[in-house]
Formats: C-alpha cells, structure tokens, sequence
C-alpha cells in the first residue's frame, strides 16, 4: 500500500466532467456530474489503494507565462476555453467538498498541478502513487516506487518503470526529453522534424538527455534552441517551496455539518458519504 497517493485534481475533475453524463444535477437542476464523478472517482481509488496519506494539487495557473515565453505554442489550442462553461461553476463545489470532508487541496500561483506533485514527490515518503490522465507525470516514475495510476479506455493501469520501458523503450525520467523530441500536440509542443517515437528513444538510449544531446553537438542551431527552451519548459518543477500537507484527519468527516449542507444542496450526500468512509479506512 502506498504511503501516499497525490492526485492530480485537474486532470481527473476534467475526466469527471467528461465520462458523467450532464444528466446528472442537483435538486435545483444545477449540473453537478463532475463533482460527483470526482468525488465517487476519488473515492474509489482511496478504496482500492489504502494510501496512508492523500492530497489533491490543482492547476493555479494551466498556462504559465512563463512557460508560454519560451515557447509560445505551449497548450495554446487551449487558449480558446481554458475550463468548459458547465465546468466552471463546478470546480469551487468539488473544492468546498473537500474542504468540509478534509481532504488537503494544494496549489501554487503560476504553476500546474504537475509542478505541484513533482515538487512533493522530493519531499514525502515513499512508496508513492499518483493518480493522474497526463503522461508528463510518467517523468517521475522510479522503479516500483514512485508509480502513475493513469486512466484508460480498459481501466486503471499501474505505471510503473517497468511499463515505461515496454511501452516507449526508455527509463520514466526520461520521459520529458523524449515527450520534447518527437512532439505533443496535447501540450502544443512541435517536436523536431523527422523524429518519432522511435528516433526519439534512440536519441535518449545514446546520449541519456537532451543535455546529453547539446554537449555533443549533434543539432543545428534552431533545433538546439528549440531544445534548449522546451527543457525548461516541460519537465515539472520539482522544487517549489511547498509545505507538505497533513495527508488525513483524525476524524473524516471534518466538518460534519457542513457536509451535511452541501449533499442536500447538491444532491452529492451519496458521493460525500463514500469519500468520507474511504478516508476513514486509510490504513495508519
């Protein structure tokens, strides 16, 4: 059982909001389907996991000017709706809610919520799960250690090292200079012209980084500065001054009343029950 599981609370809201119907709505008819799909989803793998310790990272900022700087294209296709319309209002509710069941939030101005788990991943103890849909965090894959819970079409997939290595033929932390060599569109990154998957990981097993691969020399100049920039750019930082939280309550639900309140005025006292009973089993 892990001893911490660090949810990636932007991605799997995004998820919610996505797979439940927007049937789902709360006794006045305000569309609720995300904040019950995270909070059951939540809920589930807290069950299913036993971690001894969880906290959910939010993005403050999905699209930090600093990273935008360097290179422009940075999830610009994004730039158009940042958060779905139906969304929006639904975000502060699943923030109350885990707030009055006690469960820690943690973000910080100007960085993602992958910036956020990378950062704690250097601060608590392992082993460490976490649950996110965005593979940048297959970056901070160690062996069996430090794992990725990533959602897909057949289920939940343990990510380990192991399973880095069958499916792109390189360690996980390489997986940012391998993600900037062959490109992602998901996160507006162009890539080099003519590398692959393939060419990228042969790069990676040669010289071992894209640092690796500038000392050598082995690229023109746009390309090298293209490199250069996406380095900074894609890895997560993983040194924001970032205070550990708490992990788990002595008593879950923190705020009894006020959970009470916010299941009959959104119809989620079913999804605040669950999470709270999950929580409340965490091994100690």
């Amino acid at each position: 059982m892990p001893e911490w599981l660090l949810v990636d609370g932007s991605s799997i809201i995004f998820r919610a909001f996505y797979g439940v119907p927007q049937t789902n709505r709360g006794p006045d008819g305000t569309l609720i389907n995300a904040v019950r799909g995270f909070l059951d989803t939540l809920a589930r793998r807290i069950d299913e996991r036993k971690p001894r310790h969880v906290a959910v990272t939010t993005d403050e900022d999905w699209r930090p000017d600093w990273r935008v700087e360097l290179i422009p294209s940075y999830k610009a296709h994004r730039t158009s709706e940042p958060v779905p319309h139906a969304l929006e209002p639904q975000i502060p509710v699943i923030m109350d809610c885990l707030e009055a069941v006690g469960v820690d939030v943690v973000g910080l101005d100007d960085y993602e919520a992958e910036d956020i788990i990378a950062s704690l991943v250097t601060k608590v103890e392992t082993p460490i799960e976490i649950l996110s849909g965005d593979r940048d965090l297959f970056s901070q894959i160690r062996g069996s250690e430090i794992v990725v819970l990533y959602p897909e079409k057949t289920g939940l997939t343990v990510v380990d090292e192991d399973e880095v290595v069958r499916r792109y033929s390189i360690p996980g932390r390489a997986y940012s200079d391998f993600a900037i060599l062959r490109g992602d569109p998901s996160d507006g990154l162009p890539g080099l012209a003519g590398v692959g998957d393939k060419k990228a990981a042969d790069l990676v097993r040669r010289y071992g980084s894209i640092k690796g691969m500038l000392d050598a020399g082995i690229f023109r100049s746009a390309d090298a500065e293209y490199l250069e920039k996406a380095g900074r750019v894609v890895p997560p930082v993983s040194n924001l001054k970032i205070k550990v939280p708490r992990g788990r309550r002595d008593r879950h639900p923190e705020h009894p009343r006020k959970v009470e309140e916010l299941g009959a005025r959104y119809g989620v006292g079913g999804s605040l029950k669950r999470l709270s009973g999950a929580l409340s089993e965490m091994p100690t």
